[in-house]
């Protein structure tokens, strides 16, 4: 480089007479500035004006190598103006980006040297300013002008995966070519320079298996028929280098794991041709029998299970279903197993999968087969009766201990046990039949009554003799069968009348009969009339051969002056084997009745309902009587209520007026109730009034008192006034009340009434107020202390 900046100088001092300012750049590359200056005025002679001048400062841009790692300072180049005549004259200065901390100037020679290495990766290029100016006056000889630094790039990164490691995934059996993903690795170095950042992909682990294009970076596979089930995952190792994968190029790599994704390539096996199951015969219809399993090498819905049972022997009897987490097939018993009736089972199994992928039909059929053979296994069962229910019939008053049926069960087992018999008492709580526990026959214990109850439920147990444990039940059905026991008789208490206006002939009441028994052949009754052979006849009974009967007239003209009440016998007789009869009697009343018929009146009773006024229309009528003469005796009391007034009626009186408030009082405190003061001064009292319900006596009446001037002798002046009233004859013969409001010092104010207050004070003990209770402690704390003088209030 110093070779090359020499030859610069001398070619500059051939072509002028001047200093020329090398530069480090790309040959022939110069970049003029056309300056003015006080120096190419001087050479023109002093002329005035602008006049074109040789170039002051020449150069293009400086370049510096990246990752210098010399011991000196890196050189960068020369600055140098033709005003320098290399007299000391000139100083140098540089500003700028990294001015004086990454790069330095000599101020006398103009060299620029780099202080540290540098990192194109980190910043390309920097700006910066020089200037010439006089060493001794500091000012400028030339403008600012402005130059780069061009960090120039060397192969010093190497390419890097910035998304590894990497996942990918590809369908089992691809074929060759299969795209799998695509990777890409950058470099850092100057795409724009050499090779340095040119990038080329090979892959170093993963042959044969996979590929990668060396420009693209696209991974693809490179052997058919990889099989999933042979090798799920696959590791593949990438390199990226750069200066285009020459020698000497740095390079960078990463890890891809690549998976096989399943496909339905394989399909359901069983591990065995044979399955041998036990299932006890006792077992419940839809319980599982037994589990059987084809494995299918592949995963997810790819290794779905279906399982069906092949039609033929046995297989009615069970079946299938698959369970869904583990693919197993579960056998359920489909009917009720009986060891004594066969004792194994064989059918075949047939397991293909849910979902078929077309491509691999090739394979060969994807289902397997395998035969189930189950065992029955005997377990000691409960005896079976001879039918699932039984029903017998016995005719009521039969008498007691008349067989009447049997029930029969037996033991199935092998071992053939004896069976014993018995009734469950909960379902015969009055003993009515019995049965014999070794034959199982059942008979009567009482008399039955069908009209009591023409049915019996009842439960019969069978119980093995070697495993009373084992017990089974039967019900029967005992029906009570009907006899002719009861005679017939009217359906009805019938009201029949005859119109005095009735014809000859004329049916005036239909009747029909009931009987308590139930014939197995239904109802049959016979009607007549027993007075056929008399001569004077009223009535017949007509018989309609339907279980009805009519009353007919045998004569006209009936009046009810002559006779009001007629009595018609009715023999009725039923059809059962031993016929039974009974003679009820009819009661016509004779009544008048209208033209067409219908009832006027048979008597008053006849006419009062012929009014239409039924039974709950009187209870109406009587009820708003009863509600009219409440009201009535109201309103007198009210009125007698007001008419009761008192012998005084002013509000202001205040006799046998008793004034109640729940609120307790405080001693001498409590001011609310009257005014302390009018007591407490004597100057504000008044002449006493008249009593206003009285007639006044002049000769009795009260004197005014002598008003103390002493306001504080109280107790003197309610002493003076309570004599007064004592001695004052005209009181009326009733208690009044008198405030003085004044106790006085431990009154206990025992009593107020006037009657009493002449009477001498008894001692009384008042502890029993402490044991009331806290409620109760201010009243014990005031009646504790008892005071020697005690004022009497009337």
């Amino acid at each position: 480089m110093l070779r090359r900046n020499c030859l610069l100088l001398f070619l500059c001092f051939l072509f002028e007479q001047s200093s020329c300012a090398p530069f480090q750049s790309r040959p022939g590359q110069e970049w003029p500035h056309s300056q003015t200056g006080p120096s190419a005025a001087g050479r023109n002679g002093g002329s005035k004006g602008f006049q074109r001048v040789k170039r002051g400062w020449v150069w293009n841009q400086f370049f510096v190598l990246e990752e210098y790692m010399g011991s000196d300072p890196q050189y960068v180049g020369k600055l140098h103006t033709d005003l320098d005549k290399g007299q000391s004259a000139v100083k140098y200065t540089l500003s700028g980006e990294g001015a004086g901390t990454i790069f330095t100037i000599d101020q006398i020679t103009g060299d620029i040297h780099a202080l540290r290495s540098l990192d194109r990766e980190e910043k390309p290029y920097y700006t910066l300013r020089a200037q010439a100016v006089n060493i001794e006056t500091n000012r400028p000889l030339e403008s600012e002008s402005e130059f780069v630094i061009k960090v120039q790039d060397i192969n010093d990164n190497e390419p890097k995966f910035l998304e590894g490691p990497y996942t990918a995934s590809v369908p089992e059996m691809s074929p060759v070519g299969t795209y799998v993903m695509k990777v890409t690795a950058t470099d850092a170095d100057d795409p724009t320079y050499g090779n340095s950042a040119r990038v080329v992909y090979s892959i170093l682990h993963g042959q044969p298996y996979f590929s990668v294009d060396p420009k693209t970076g696209v991974i693809r596979t490179a052997l058919p028929n990889m099989d999933r089930e042979v090798k799920e995952l696959y590791q593949v190792l990438i390199q990226a280098k750069d200066m285009g994968g020459q020698l000497g190029g740095l390079a960078g790599t990463t890890t891809i794991n690549i998976t096989l994704s399943d496909v339905n390539d394989n399909p359901p096996r069983f591990s065995k041709s044979i399955f041998h199951l036990r299932v006890p015969e006792s077992s419940a219809v839809g319980s599982a029998v037994g589990r059987i399993k084809a494995h299918d090498l592949d995963t997810g819905k790819n290794a779905e299970v279906e399982y069906n049972i092949v039609p033929g022997d046995g297989g009615a009897m069970f079946d299938i279903a698959t369970n869904e987490h583990n693919q197993e097939g579960i056998i359920m018993l489909k009917k009720p197993l009986d060891y004594e009736t066969k004792k194994a089972y064989t059918f075949k199994v047939e397991a293909s999968n849910a979902h078929l992928d077309p491509r691999f039909h090739n394979f060969g059929p994807f289902k397997d087969t395998a035969t189930v053979k189950i065992n029955v296994l005997d377990v000691d069962e409960p005896p079976v009766f001879s039918k699932p229910s039984y029903a017998m019939d016995v005719y009521e008053d039969t008498p007691q201990g008349t067989i009447i049926g049997a029930v029969t069960a037996q033991d199935l087992d092998a071992g053939n046990s004896p069976v014993r018999y018995s009734i469950d008492w909960k379902s015969d709580l009055d003993s009515f039949f019995d049965i014999d526990p070794v034959r199982g026959t059942i008979s009567t214990n009482e008399l039955l009554d069908r009209e009591s109850i023409a049915q019996h439920n009842i439960s019969v147990v069978a119980t093995k003799v070697n495993n009373p444990v084992l017990t089974s039940r039967v019900a029967v059905t005992v029906h009570v069968l009907d006899i002719n026991e009861f005679p017939p008789e009217l359906a009805m208490p019938y009201e029949t009348f005859v119109c005095e206006s009735a014809k000859v002939g004329q049916v005036i009441q239909v009747i029909s009969a009931r009987d308590q028994d139930l014939p197995q052949a239904g109802q049959r009754f016979s009607f007549k009339s027993p007075q056929e052979g008399v001569k004077t006849k009223n009535f017949t009974v007509r018989d309609f051969g339907n279980n009805t009967a009519g009353v007919v007239t045998l004569r006209g003209g009936f009046r009810r002056r002559s006779q009001e009440i007629y009595h018609l016998p009715v023999l009725i007789e039923d059809g059962g084997l031993q016929t039974l009869s009974s003679t009820s009697t009819l009661t016509i009343r004779v009544c008048g009745c209208d033209t067409d018929g219908s009832l006027l009146t048979c008597s008053a009773e006849a006419i009062f309902l012929h009014v239409g006024l039924s039974t709950g229309a009187l209870i109406a009528i009587l009820v708003c009587i009863v509600i009219l003469l409440v009201i009535v005796v109201l309103y007198v009391g009210v009125r007698r209520q007001k008419k009761k007034e008192t012998l005084m009626t002013s509000k202001e009186d205040i006799r046998d007026n008793v004034i109640h408030y729940d609120d307790e009082g405080g001693g001498e405190e409590d001011t609310h109730a009257f005014d302390m003061g009018t007591l407490r001064n004597p100057k504000v009292i008044k002449e006493n009034l008249f009593r206003r319900d009285v007639k006044p006596e002049l000769g009795l009446c009260p004197r005014r008192p002598i008003a103390s001037q002493n306001s504080a002798d109280i107790s003197n002046f309610i002493n003076q006034r309570l004599q007064e009233h004592d001695g004052d004859t005209s009181a009326p013969p009733y208690d009044s009340l008198a405030t003085y409001a004044y106790e006085g010092e431990g009154s206990v104010a025992e009593s107020l009434s006037s009657i009493e207050s002449v009477k001498g004070e008894t001692e009384e003990d008042y502890d029993y107020l402490n044991e009331w209770g806290p409620r109760f402690k201010t009243l014990a704390g005031i009646f504790g202390e008892r005071s020697e003088n005690s004022v009497k209030i009337c």
